[in-house]
Order: C-alpha cells, then structure tokens, then sequence
C-alpha cells in the first residue's frame, strides 16, 4: 500500500493574502509545511499541489516536489484529485498548507483506518473532536457530524446537529475536522461527480460523498490544528519556533 501526503496551496487568500509565502523563522509558511509533513515520516511520498508558479517555484528550489494544477477548482479535493490521477497510490492523506505544526498523531490514526481495512469498506478517513462550549455548538463555522455505532459518518452540517428536542439522553456533539485520507478511487470517482443539493446548499464538499453513497470513516481527536488564517496568527506561530 503505497501512502503519500498531498498539500493543496492556494496562491490567494481571502483573509490573508500571500500567507503560504510569508516568512515564518526564515523559511516560507507552506515550505515549513511540506517539510514537517515529510518529518512525520508517514508518507512514502509528500508533494505540494498549486496553481501558483510562485508557491511551485518556491518548493521545487528547495528540493522538494510540486504538481502545477492545469484547470480551475472549486474543492481542495478536485485539486488533489487532478494532481494524482496519473499516479501509482493507494491512499492520498490531505494536509492542510496553512499548518506548519503538524501532529503527525492524528495522521497515523486516519492511515491505521486503511491498514486494517482488509475488505476495503472505507473510502475516506477523517478527524472529529467532541465540542462542549453551546458556543462552539452553535457556531456555523464549525462543522458538525453525527455517525453511526461504527463511527461511519451519517452527515455533515453547520447547523446543530442532532437536535436536541430531548435534554439528558447523553447525546455528545462532535466537530469535524478536515483532515482527510481518501482511497485513489474515492477521489477520481468525486472528480467526475456533480454538486448536489446538499453540498450545494451547505457548502461542504464532504457531503457530495456521502451523497453518491461513499463511507466515511470517522476518528475522534483531541487534535486542534494550528492554522495561520491571520497577520496575528502568523505572529504567534513565529513564537512557537
């Protein structure tokens, strides 16, 4: 089973523009990340796919490897998707660009899933944390899931979900988090796939999954990513070397 790490990096940002290129301790955010991703030791290969020559040229001058993206795309997972078509893979694991502080714990948690996965009943892997705060609970940009008894995911959304119209039944409310591991053909078939209602009107593209039947299973974490979405996120991650 051949395992490589895929990093999706976006030249422009909403919040934060260029922040893959700013200078994090003397190397670039997003270099800082491909080489943590290869520090885990996890992957047989790590590669950096973008559809900026800036970032490309940033990771092919230090040595590393990039994929430039031919066409536009809408999903982190269409630009994956395009990347390893041609390559010889089992298991593409998504690591987030913008996180140069990888855990490589919750990775090797979502690769064990596939290890042991002798029948090839899941498609994706993927992280989820419990969230106790009515905050956070309510808070749309927190995407909950509910799954079922063997942490298969039944859906997605940013609503609240379950609702709780019964109080003390001990319903526990879970956070996903979107680190993805995705079999090969999992990610060609979400290629090819169309947006549905679902994905549409949520905008999660995880629902475009199990809209067209794929399984979905899910990890629990204690796992908070450290982002850089922000000017003062970057200066707290300058702290932190």
């Amino acid at each position: 089973m051949k395992i490589i790490a895929v990093i999706p990096a976006r030249y422009a940002s909403t919040r934060f523009p260029a922040k893959l290129m700013q200078d994090l301790g003397g190397k670039t955010v997003i270099l800082r990340t491909y080489e943590a991703a290869i520090n885990t030791q996890l992957f047989d290969d790590v590669f950096v796919v973008t559809d900026s020559d800036i970032i490309y040229d940033e990771i092919i001058s230090n040595g590393g490897k990039a994929i430039k993206s031919i066409k536009e795309h809408e999903s982190g997972s269409d630009r994956i998707a395009e990347a390893i078509e041609h390559l010889d893979v089992s298991v593409v694991v998504n690591v987030q660009g913008d996180e140069p502080f990888i855990d490589a714990e919750p990775l090797a948690k979502l690769i064990e899933i596939f290890r042991h996965d002798a029948t090839q009943q899941v498609d994706l892997a993927s992280l989820m944390r419990e969230i106790k705060n009515e905050d956070e609970i309510h808070n749309p940009n927190n995407v909950k899931v509910v799954v079922d008894q063997n942490e298969f995911a039944l859906y997605f959304s940013r609503s609240v979900i379950p609702y709780a119209r019964e109080k003390n039944v001990g319903v526990r409310y879970f956070q996903h988090i979107g680190i993805y591991a995705f079999r090969k053909q999992a990610l060609l078939d979400f290629y090819h796939l169309p947006m549905k209602s679902l994905e549409a009107s949520e905008k999660l593209e995880q629902l475009r999954y199990l809209e067209f039947g794929k399984r979905i299973k899910m990890v629990e974490t204690t796992h908070i990513g450290i982002g850089i979405d922000t000017p003062e996120d970057l200066e707290k991650a300058r702290k932190m070397l």
